[in-house]
């Protein structure tokens, strides 16, 4: 009988980790870090949220396009254009921003490759449930909630090094 160290990945039955992607992790930065900008002189730009991340200003672009086209984030171009909450912190509900950002399928896919159980498996249903509280609990909370001290002081001062 082989070990489990010699089997196939692909053999084994393990969930990884959760893990939320960079492009969400980026899109919460920008959200968080625009949240304490509205007594500054100068706009808000990509370069400047870039640096202060020490992030890829072409990922950030990215980012920042797609919450834009949602409606999270105005943008306007030209001397003095920049970056700005389309709204109150408190109107951003974590769950639902995480959602969209994520663009998240299901957790488990039983057609590819095709599931013998597909049908008579309650996994997945109990999977979706499962992402849905995740969601659900996540929209206990808003943008405003975390940008609350100590994260608000953080942020100001990154404004300041600008």
């Amino acid at each position: 009988r082989p070990s489990a160290a010699a089997a196939h990945p692909s053999d084994r039955c393990i969930l990884a980790p959760m893990q939320l992607t960079r492009f969400t992790d980026f899109g919460l930065r920008v959200l968080m870090y625009l949240t304490q900008c509205r007594d500054r002189p100068a706009a808000v730009t990509i370069p400047e949220i870039a640096a202060r991340f020490d992030v890829s200003r072409n990922h950030l672009v990215k980012v920042v396009h797609f919450m834009s086209q949602r409606g999270w984030v105005s943008t306007s171009r030209g001397k003095g254009g920049g970056l700005a909450l389309a709204h109150p912190p408190g109107q951003y509900r974590l769950g639902d921003l995480v959602r969209e950002l994520e663009q998240q399928g299901p957790l488990i896919d039983c057609r590819e490759p095709p599931c013998a159980l597909d049908g008579a498996c309650r996994l997945a249903g109990v999977l979706a449930q499962t992402l849905q509280a995740f969601y659900d609990a996540l929209n206990g909370h808003t943008l405003a909630d975390l940008v609350r001290d100590p994260t608000a002081a953080a942020i100001i001062k990154l404004h300041r090094a600008a």
